[in-house]
C-alpha cells in the first residue's frame, strides 16, 4: 500500500515522550510497506561509528556536557594518543556527526520512516521528506507509559525530563526551539487514537500525492 508517486520518499516522526510515536510509526511503515528506522537506527549509527549500540542509546537526544566534554578536551590535547584511536570518545557531538551522515544516506535510499534523533532537522532541506510531530496531553502520555509497566512515579519523571533534554539538544545542536513548528507538515494530538492518527497521516499524504500527480 505504498504512495503513488515520488513526491515523498521519507517520513520523519518527531514526538513528545509518551505520545505513542514509536507504535504509530511502526504501523505507518507497515501500511506503506516502507522501512522503519527507530531502534534499528540506533544500531545503524553504532555500526557506522564502530561503537556498541548502548553507547549510542545513552547519548541520543542529549546535550554533551560535563565529564564528556572534559574527556574530549583531554583527548584532543594529548600528544600521546594511542595509534589505534581514530575518533574521540563517543558522545552526543559524535552522535550528531555520524547520525547526520547515516540519515542522509537512508534518505537517499528512500521509502523509510525515521523516528526522532534530529531527523527533521538533518533532512529539512529535502523536498522529498514529509515531517510529522506527534504530541499528547500529559494525562494521555502518562497513561501510555504506565501501560508499558512503568510505575506512576517513574512515568511522571520521564515525562518531565525526557522532552526537556530534547529541547536542550535541539537548541544546542540546531539553534532552534523545540518543537520547531514551521518545520512540520503535520502536527497531531495522539489522544484521538492511533488509528485516527494513521488515517489522518495517510489521507494527507495521499491527498498531496494526488495534487502532485495532476
Amino acid at each position: 500500500m505504498g504512495l503513488g508517486t515520488d513526491l515523498y520518499r521519507v517520513i520523519t516522526i518527531e514526538r513528545e515522550y509518551g505520545s505513542g510515536a514509536g507504535e504509530i510509526a511502526s504501523k505507518l511503515a507497515s501500511k506503506l510497506g516502507w522501512k522503519l528506522w527507530d531502534r534499528e537506527l540506533t544500531a545503524e549509527i553504532a555500526r557506522a561509528a564502530n561503537v556498541d549500540p548502548e553507547s549510542v542509546s545513552t547519548c541520543e537526544e542529549r546535550v554533551d556536557r560535563g565529564f564528556q566534554r572534559l574527556v574530549k578536551v583531554f583527548w584532543r590535547g594529548s600528544y600521546e594518543r594511542r595509534a589505534d584511536i581514530e575518533h574521540p570518545p563517543f558522545g552526543p557531538d559524535r552522535l550528531v556527526e555520524v547520525g547526520e551522515r547515516v540519515m542522509r544516506d537512508l534518505a537517499e535510499r528512500g521509502q523509510c520512516v525515521i523516528v526522532g534523533r534530529g531527523a527533521p532537522y538533518f533532512l529539512r532541506q529535502r523536498d522529498d521528506s514529509f515531517h510529522v510531530f506527534l504530541y499528547a496531553p500529559r494525562s494521555e502520555k502518562l497513561r501510555r507509559i504506565e501501560a508499558r509497566g512503568v510505575s506512576p512515579q517513574d512515568a511522571q519523571e520521564l515525562v518531565e525530563t525526557v522532552d526537556r533534554e530534547r529541547m536542550h539538544f535541539v537548541k544546542h545542536y540546531f539553534g532552534a526551539d523545540w518543537p520547531t513548528r514551521s518545520l512540520y507538515h503535520l502536527m497531531i494530538n495522539t489522544a484521538i487514537g492511533d488509528e485516527n492518527v494513521l488515517s489522518a497521516l495517510l489521507h494527507t499524504l495521499r491527498s498531496m500525492e494526488r495534487e502532485y500527480a495532476v
